[in-house]
């Protein structure tokens, strides 16, 4: 990784994985098995040019880092969701970010665990969870005592 190309971003949004893409015949099989990892998750070509993409982003990033700033400390919650993503069984991708007066303190996209029905539904669901952590995040902080000022809305 030392001399690699830089990369943009940690992964496209274009790209999609699927479990359909994992290696069918024993040739395929025995070629993805040099790959570190591959034959034990089952991935294809595709699946580790992202992995890669996501090393050279992490090296290209590991210099930054994040200021919280010493103000009101203001929480604020983003959240959305892709409905029907998955390929396997259909299912919606839910994510959602915390930042604390601007500076990112939680985030998480994973999928959801009931098959949504219509759009609205998937997003409703992640919004729920970023409230849900929201909740929580303010609920630590007060705990900590040391900023009484997170409680007002």
């Amino acid at each position: 990784m030392e001399h690699s190309k830089r990369g943009h971003l940690p992964m496209r949004h274009v790209i999609k994985l699927s479990k359909k893409q994992s290696p069918k015949t024993d040739e395929e099989l025995k070629r993805m098995s040099n790959i570190p990892y591959a034959s034990a998750a089952c991935a294809r070509e595709r699946h580790w040019g992202t992995v890669k993409s996501i090393l050279k982003y992490l090296k290209r990033t590991k210099d930054m880092f994040l200021i919280y700033g010493d103000g009101e400390l203001i929480l604020k919650s983003y959240s959305d969701a892709s409905f029907q993503s998955d390929d396997d069984d259909a299912k919606s991708q839910s994510g959602f970010v915390l930042k604390l007066n601007g500076g990112v303190v939680a985030w998480k996209s994973s999928k959801q665990d009931t098959t949504a029905d219509f759009t609205t539904e998937a997003e409703y669901i992640a919004a729920s969870e970023a409230a849900k952590e929201a909740v929580w995040m303010i609920n630590y902080i007060q705990e900590l005592g040391v900023v009484p000022s997170i409680a007002d809305p």
